[in-house]
């Protein structure tokens, strides 16, 4: 008996997924718990395994296509299995708003039914005199899969002749292309081309939870000067101890965090509505810029793990995240965050809270300033660090407090072995 393969709910706050690349096609052979597509959710991008056994019969969603939780994206069946009540029942549209009642005298309009596809427009020009790829308006019609290859190999898409529906760019002439020598081409006195290409899952949730934080939350901020010449020497001497361990000037500042959050427990909090939940320990969220903008891999435990600990794990989720390999419990459920721009050149700048959490410290460069120390004016290595806080949950004197305290370690880092 056939079986329907849906959009799978990948993670928890999955609404809709993007086929990023089948990884099997259609009369493959198919068996139970086997990768059967990659698919980006709003987070990541994630295997989707089979559950049934046979031959994948068809499929229904291609890739760079979306589909929402639930829908059906491809038939698993036995080879000479008859599918077409199954895939009918895919093609049937769903059921719409009753209209308001006409008039006796007045037809009732015809259905309008959905013309299936044309054919693949001639390699030159479309019936309707524009070129293939491309609708009325002049918009490229390009998968988003194509679009990521071409732009990183540098590839003019208005070069490139689609062989998917309607003439749309799809993965299969972006490696064309690529296997044929580049040729220069030269637009002179026409208005600029462009592309739409369809947001990605991470993308649409960043702006989703942007609009849910920056508006609700009511945000304060705090920020300091941090003096960090003796985490950097700390730092130095680590390495000529031991080579191996790796250890980075955001590692140490996630440990101090997390430290000086159990000191203040009024900071390692989140509001809950009717309620405001305080944490035992600090799950320490660390911004990773990734192509399609930012993720968030936490460490547990922080405030009970080593430098080494946590610089091994910080390495192995961001590489993993980059990769969107990361598993959705390995990116949610943090209690603080930290956002480091500091390698960027940026000296200071504000971020937005992550909810439910109570709180983000935006850390800029370490930079060597010119500061007065006993009536002195020396060099030292300052850095800036701003604290987002949820008013709701946290007082200016608490926020002020909890910086006191983080500044004091990061600045005495041996107050980390006491």
């Amino acid at each position: 008996m056939a079986s329907k393969v849906i959009m799978p709910k990948l993670s928890p706050t999955m609404e809709e997924g993007q086929i990023a690349r089948w990884l099997k096609k259609e009369g493959d052979k198919v068996s139970m718990g086997e990768p059967l597509a990659e698919i980006d959710t709003d987070k990541a991008t994630m295997e989707m395994q089979a559950l049934a056994n046979g031959v994948l019969r068809k499929i229904l969603i291609n890739e760079g296509e979306s589909a929402p939780l639930g829908q059906l994206i491809a038939v698993i069946g036995d080879p000479g299995e008859d599918i077409a009540s199954v895939l009918s029942e895919a093609a049937a549209p769903k059921p719409a708003a009753a209209p308001a009642p006409k008039a006796a005298s007045e037809p009732a309009p015809k259905p309008a039914e959905e013309p299936p596809p044309p054919p693949s427009p001639s390699p030159a020009v479309a019936t309707n005199g524009r070129k293939a790829g491309t609708t009325d308006s002049g918009r490229m019609i390009v998968s988003p899969l194509a679009a990521r290859m071409a732009a990183h190999s540098g590839l003019d898409l208005r070069s490139i002749q689609g062989s998917g529906p309607n003439g749309r760019i799809i993965k299969r002439d972006i490696e064309a292309a690529l296997s044929k020598p580049k040729a220069a081409t030269i637009a002179v006195g026409t208005a600029s081309g462009y592309r739409d290409e369809p947001a990605t899952q991470i993308r649409q949730t960043i702006a989703k939870r942007l609009v849910t934080s920056i508006g609700p939350v009511p945000h304060f901020f705090l920020t300091v000067d941090i003096e960090m010449d003796r985490a950097a020497e700390m730092r130095q001497n680590i390495k000529a101890l031991d080579p191996d361990l790796k250890i980075s000037v955001n590692d140490i500042i996630i440990k101090c965090a997390a430290v000086a959050l159990i000191q203040h427990p009024q900071v390692n909090a989140s509001f809950q509505e009717k309620f405001i939940r305080y944490y035992e320990h600090a799950d320490i969220g660390v911004a990773v810029a990734i192509d399609d903008g930012l993720i968030t891999p936490v460490i547990r435990g922080a405030d009970q793990k080593s430098l080494s600990q946590i610089a091994g794990e910080v390495r192995e989720l961001a590489e993993r995240a980059r990769g969107k390999k990361l598993k959705p419990e390995e990116y949610t459920g943090a209690t603080f965050s930290i956002s480091n721009l500091g390698m960027f050149g940026i000296d200071e700048f504000t971020a937005v809270i992550n909810p439910p959490e109570g709180a983000i410290l935006a850390v800029g460069s370490m930079t060597a300033k010119p500061v007065v120390r006993d009536n002195e004016v020396v060099v030292r290595q300052m850095m800036r660090v701003t604290m987002s806080c949820d008013h709701r949950v946290i007082d200016g004197a608490t926020g002020a407090k909890f910086l006191q305290t983080f500044k004091k370690i990061l600045e005495n880092p041996l107050y980390l072995v006491v």
